[in-house]
């Protein structure tokens, strides 16, 4: 027995030494594989497109140029009421439902109207830069589209203010925009360059609450897991340099072999929750777009 013991040492070394090289070179094949599934699986999801919110451009303006129409001073006492309820008959001629009136859109208007008078300007847009937009914002009306008609002149009665409005193609096109639900209206008397005169604001809206917005939580826990697949992107890099410029002989070698392949398995998995993050905003997306467009 004693003259076999060298022998039976010398086939357990070459065994022993076999199956190290076996499960080496598994875990290469391993490695080179889940390197080639990285790198098909950072192009997919850097081609997948998060879509984007329709912000300002999807929401619009309608400012006909202003109307100065003259008339002689009078007695007459000109109502908002009786404006608004002028301007629902209209809209009712034309198989229109009715303007609601809104009290944001009205401080609006009655802001605009008193700021002509005290600076002596008739135009949309104030010797400050604030358009009709940025006007009924500043009340608290965020609006999907909005609209104002302006007119200044002295006039019987409200009909012939709304009837001028109504003469003219683009104050017109105001009044029976088949989107606008909402209204604010100021009617005031004062001097304009020396003259007595009415001038009377119309705000139009279509308020932005009437769509439901993508949740912004979502979003930022997609930029979140973007930034952290960066991060892992860099570490998978720099591990896999590691690797390449280690002896495969290195008795630290398997080990990194097994942390690359946790990086890469980590990176798979933040992307693919990621994707369905995506995928759940820009359905979100889409019916807020669609919605904005009155489809």
């Amino acid at each position: 027995m004693g003259k076999f013991k060298p022998i039976i040492i010398l086939i357990l070394m070459v065994a022993i030494f076999s199956v190290g090289i076996y499960f080496r070179q598994d875990a290469l094949k391993f490695f080179n594989v889940a390197g080639d599934e990285l790198s098909k699986q950072a192009q997919n999801f850097q081609h997948t497109d998060i879509g984007s919110v329709v912000a300002e451009a999807g929401r619009e303006i309608f400012t006909p140029s202003p109307l100065k129409i003259g008339g002689e001073s009078n007695n007459a006492v000109l109502l908002k009421s009786k404006i608004i309820e002028e301007t629902n008959l209209q809209r009712k001629e034309n198989n229109l439902p009715p303007l609601i009136e809104n009290e944001q859109l009205s401080h609006a208007s009655s802001a605009k109207a008193s700021d002509m008078f005290l600076k002596q300007y008739f135009e949309h847009v104030s010797p400050s830069g604030a358009d009709p937009g940025s006007l009924v914002k500043s009340f608290g009306y965020d609006y999907i589209i909005t609209g104002e008609n302006l007119i200044l002149g002295n006039f019987k009665n409200e009909r012939e203010v709304v009837s001028n409005w109504m003469a003219s193609p683009g104050h017109r096109a105001n009044i029976l925009n088949n989107r606008y639900t909402e209204i604010g209206v100021s009617i005031i008397k004062g001097t304009y360059e020396g003259q007595t005169v009415w001038i009377g604001v119309q705000e139009f809206g279509l308020p932005l609450s009437l769509c439901s917005q993508p949740n912004e939580s979502l979003k930022n826990n997609i930029d979140y897991n973007k930034t952290e697949l960066d991060n892992l992107s860099l570490q998978i890099d720099a591990k896999k340099e590691e690797i390449n410029s280690t002896n495969s002989k290195s008795a630290h070698y398997s080990q990194m072999i097994d942390d690359y392949n946790r990086l890469v398995e980590n990176y798979n998995l933040l992307a693919d929750q990621t994707k369905q993050l995506i995928s759940q905003y820009n359905n979100e997306v889409n019916n807020f777009n669609q919605c904005v467009a009155g489809k």
